[in-house]
């Protein structure tokens, strides 16, 4: 398993776990769950976030198709089959 952790300045929290059968992300959105859109195309994750009217568009290169999105809490979890 790797394991790669990443923090801004904000406190906004984001891992990444590879396993051997499965890649995971894990990021602290800081939002409602409200505020979180999101889209799969291929192994491109399309995730728009509105946090009090401003409006971030991201695009996530995925290390596959067929990703299993969720947003709970706050929490973006991405999980890839490999």
């Amino acid at each position: 398993m790797n394991n790669t952790q990443l923090a801004n300045r904000d406190d906004r929290l984001l891992r990444e776990y590879d396993y051997e059968d499965e890649w995971v992300l894990a990021a602290d959105l800081a939002v409602d769950d409200d505020s979180v859109q999101y889209d799969t195309v291929g192994d491109t994750l399309l995730l728009v976030i509105d946090a009090d009217g401003q409006v971030t568009e991201t695009e996530l290169d995925l290390p596959g198709a067929d990703a299993a999105v969720t947003v709970k809490n706050g929490v973006l979890t991405v999980q890839v089959d490999q």
